[in-house]
This record gives structure tokens, sequence and C-alpha cells, in this order.
């Protein structure tokens, strides 16, 4: 990923907790030849050094992935930004938050192991319902799922949040993004200011 030095993010502490924010990313790999993209939650180890989660096991991207350098990436907020809303000269632009993991990754079948992986993204996911679903599998459910352990290689990161732009230029961005509903992003790039 392309990343001006005034964009890019470091701190591995900002960077997790932003993955564990934004855990629905798109994996891509090599299928046939081609490049292939699927759409999953992940789940980021208690280490930080492997992402997890898993594929339906039609989806043919499971099939030759092992071994292979692969691709997550994760996405925050977004939003177009009008040179409308500068004080000074500027152009059309975009502004957002994403993460870029490269890795090396495992196919699991193991059902004790895929278990782990749905209990885990199900504890996750259910737990700010006020009565969380309580899962019971049945292993011929487990077969038809592949699980996937990526270990982490590389991360990059970067926040385009106006860094770059005047503390008016900055406001400004905040209050119309603010006007837009775009409240997330607003939150973000006020925290440059």
């Amino acid at each position: 990923m392309y990343i001006p030095q005034h964009f890019e993010v470091t701190d591995k502490e900002d960077i997790f907790a932003f993955i564990e924010a934004n855990a629905f990313g798109q994996l891509i790999s090599m299928v046939n030849g081609s490049l292939f993209s699927s759409h999953i939650p992940f789940l980021l180890s208690n280490d930080q050094q492997t992402l997890i989660g898993h594929l339906a096991k039609p989806n043919p991207q499971w099939e030759g992935i092992e071994g292979q350098e692969i691709l997550v990436t994760f996405q925050g907020p977004h939003d177009y930004i009008s040179p409308s809303w500068y004080a000074s000269v500027g152009v059309p632009t975009w502004n957002y938050q994403a993460v870029h993991v490269y890795g090396k990754c495992e196919p699991i079948f193991e059902p004790e192991k895929l278990t782990n992986i749905v209990e885990g993204l199900t504890r996750k996911y259910e737990s700010s319902f006020e009565e969380p679903w309580k899962p019971e599998y049945r292993e011929s459910l487990l077969r038809a799922i592949v699980g996937l352990e990526i270990e982490i290689t590389e991360i990059q990161c970067k926040y385009k949040l106006s860094q770059n732009r005047t503390k008016q230029d900055k406001e400004q961005v905040v209050q119309q993004l603010e006007k837009k509903g775009s409240i997330h992003l607003s939150h973000a790039v006020k925290s440059e200011l």
C-alpha cells in the first residue's frame, strides 16, 4: 500500500485495536492463477501473531492457499472530502483508515480447532447481546467449513485523516463530516487536531 509518511501508523497497540474494532476483512489470495477475495470476520490471536477465521468448504479459496503469501485488508470509516471545505487551496480526496496484513495461511480441518474458531467468533459477536446465543455444533456443520490460521509476516497501516492540512482545514473537515453524518470518521479526524 502506498503510504506517505504523514499518514503512516506504526504504533502496534493502535493497529491491533483497529483490527479488533474492524475485524470484518477481505482475504485475498490466488485461485487458479487469478486474484480472489473473500469477505469474512477474523479474530486476532492473544499473542497478536495470527489471524484466525474460516471459509465455507465450497469456497475454492482454501484449496491451494497453504503456504501462499496472502493479504488481509481491514477498513475503517471513510468518506469523500470536498476541497470546498478548505480555507486554503485543495483537491477532491478521500479520508480513510486501512490496515493491510500479509501472512502465510494454513487451512485447519481438525474438529476441535474448528470448534474453537467458531466459538471464538461467536463469543466476540454475541457478547453485546443481552441474551447471547450459545452454540451447539454438530460435527456435520464443522465439516462444512475450513478453518484458517494466518501467521502475520508484515503489517501496513494508513490513516489518511487530513494530517497534511492546516488546523483550520481539519476543523472544517470535522464540521462537514459531522453534517454529513459521517460521525466515526469525524471523530478520527478530530483525533488529529
